[in-house]
């Protein structure tokens, strides 16, 4: 079996659209969540988020700024990790590169615009393009029209761990011989009126702060209200190890380990478990035990049952370990990304190996006796010896997807 290299990374996010404004505003404690602008607030329960300052027009021809927004940052970030990673790809090659991508809810932006056109308007057609920007797959596709990628072109809607499942399966077709490069990674736009009333319905949204609206999301708090939504796109160049390092590619990690499990027991409810299963597969894959995790970037959505469930299946994988390795939820700062928030968490633990760093969880002064692990409060760390990461990705479904990746 071949190893399987990271060799590009690029991000739109609510805190920066470059890795390393990203990197910066996570380790500042910096939070991207705020007063959302939009007039249907107004109408909303719930009126933060963590939004995308985002200006297509930046990276397209005018004839893309048609595309839903899911397409348009897939493909920003898309560009910012193939410039990343420094490759060109002839046809032969192309024919084994594929296209990897996550997304909760597809096109939800062009979703809501068709509905309110059809109902509100009264409009007796909607555009002839409506199709195309709302299926779920077209992210994926106009990456691989873009960079003329010839391998599978498939998507993963696995709601929470989407961009995890995504990258994970990647991994698999490289490491068994499939194919010889991924771009892998998520996308979701979903600050829309739909999407919003729809989560506020199920009651798991943050209430907001009226005294620090930035920081209504408090992971492991005992005073934590539920999560922020959030917007954004992570991409990631996959490679065959031996071939990224001899066209002497920069390294960010290798990607060691993934557990892929159901919990087969509720729709919206987390299972220590199905959890536990999943991390327990990452770590047999990788070869490796708990001892060997330096970090652990956690799904930490800061909700009443999945911070708990979290925490106990930390303990019941690791063992005495839980308590000695660091463990963060970046959520806290860049919301709820639902289907790319487990490729952003990727990429915020490959550069805290790279800049030898955890990350804080912000906002949590008040500790949950029940939540009780080393979960870096409000303030970064800098750390020598970080060399082997964990991403957890715990979705709505019972799907989990638990990443492992190393310093090369």
């Amino acid at each position: 079996m071949r190893r399987v290299a990271v060799t590009g990374l690029g991000v739109i996010s609510p805190l920066g659209n470059s890795i390393g404004e990203l990197f910066a505003n996570i380790m500042a404690a910096k939070s991207g969540v705020k007063r959302m602008s939009a007039a249907y607030a107004e109408k909303l329960s719930v009126k933060i988020a963590a939004e995308v300052d985002f200006d297509p027009m930046v990276y397209f021809a005018k004839r893309m700024v048609s595309l839903d927004r899911t397409s348009k940052m897939a493909l920003a970030a898309t560009s910012q990790a193939w410039g990343d990673s420094g490759l060109t790809l002839d046809n032969e090659e192309k024919e084994r590169a594929g296209v990897f991508i996550g997304t909760g809810m597809g096109g939800a932006k062009s979703l809501d615009h068709v509905c309110t056109q059809l109902y509100k308007e009264d409009r007796s057609r909607v555009s002839p393009l409506s199709i195309v920007k709302i299926m779920s797959n077209a992210p994926a596709s106009h990456i691989s029209i873009n960079y003329g990628l010839l391998g599978p072109c498939l998507t993963y809607a696995t709601a929470c761990s989407s961009s995890s499942t995504a990258i994970g399966e990647a991994c698999r077709q490289i490491k068994y011989g499939f194919i010889d490069t991924a771009i892998a990674g998520g996308t979701e736009s979903i600050i829309n009126y739909i999407s919003f009333k729809s989560w506020e319905s199920l009651g798991v949204l943050a209430k907001e702060d009226p005294e620090a609206p930035a920081a209504s999301c408090r992971p492991f708090s005992k005073n934590r209200t539920g999560f922020v939504l959030g917007e954004g796109a992570a991409i990631l160049v996959l490679e065959d190890m031996e071939r990224a390092q001899r066209r002497g590619a920069t390294i960010y990690g290798e990607l060691i380990g993934y557990g892929s499990t159901s919990d087969a027991y509720h729709i919206t409810g987390p299972a220590v478990d199905g959890q536990v299963r999943a991390i327990r597969m990452a770590l047999d894959e990788a070869g490796i035990g708990p001892d060997s995790v330096d970090y652990i970037n956690a799904h930490g959505t800061a909700t009443m049952a999945n911070d708990v469930v979290e925490t106990n299946a930390i303990k019941k994988a690791f063992g005495d370990r839980a308590y000695k390795v660091p463990v963060s939820s970046t959520k806290s700062m860049h919301g709820h990304l639902i289907g790319a928030g487990g490729a952003v968490e990727l990429v915020i633990s490959l550069l805290a190996i790279r800049n030898k760093a955890i990350p804080p969880t912000a906002n949590l002064s008040i500790p949950d006796p029940e939540c009780d692990l080393d979960y870096v409060p409000n303030e970064g760390r800098t750390d020598r010896n970080i060399r082997t990461i964990m991403s957890n990705s715990f979705a709505f479904g019972g799907t989990n997807a638990v990443l492992l990746a190393r310093e090369v």
